[in-house]
């Protein structure tokens, strides 16, 4: 098995590439080992000192880090992701995946639902691709007075230019297409 790395706009995070489908649908992050314990692979990661956060997308992991340099830290993130893999082991266990539990969430008024949809559907198909091929994800929160508010997870989550991608990228995006976008802020 030859797992892929790929560095993210994120010192702190890099991607890793198995070659295999990692989650069928959604995503799933995990940002403690109290969370981890929904997924074998997250926890077998956690046990990895230095290791932040895991975030699991269609075909890919990205992996935070703090205090530990990469070099270090990269050949037991291999091994570990490599040995989940071929032992068959689920990704996730009965737990639900993270994307699932962020609709239950969601904020908007009701005479909004036409916008929510609009931007909603520009998010999947416009932004989301984006922000995966950076290791990440990016979903809708709320919208209140103009504002549409965002979830940044993986290596998109405490990303340095996460915030320019938010205010030059997509808030640019919506306003062109809804003008009822006036912001767009991170949760």
């Amino acid at each position: 098995m030859f797992i892929q790395t790929e560095a993210t706009p994120n010192p702190a995070t890099l991607k890793f590439l198995p070659g295999k489908v990692v989650l069928d649908n959604g995503t799933a992050e995990f940002r403690d080992r109290e969370q981890a314990a929904a997924s074998p692979l997250a926890e077998r990661l956690f046990a990895i000192p230095g290791v932040t956060g895991v975030f699991f997308g269609y075909d890919f992991v990205t992996v935070t880090k703090d205090g530990v340099e990469w070099p270090h830290l990269k050949p037991a993130i291999l091994g570990t992701i490599m040995e989940h893999f071929m032992s068959g082991a689920p990704i996730m266990g009965s737990a639900k995946t993270a994307e699932a539990g962020d609709l239950d969430g969601e904020f908007f008024d009701e005479g909004d639902e036409t916008i929510v949809a609009t931007i909603k559907e520009l998010l999947e198909t416009r932004v989301r691709p984006a922000v995966a091929q950076d290791g990440g994800d990016i979903t809708f929160k709320g919208f209140r007075d103009g504002t549409v508010y965002l979830n940044m997870k993986g290596s998109c989550a405490g990303c340095p230019s996460s915030t320019a991608t938010l205010k030059h990228g997509v808030q640019n995006l919506l306003k062109h297409f809804v003008p009822e976008v006036q912001e767009v802020e991170a949760v």
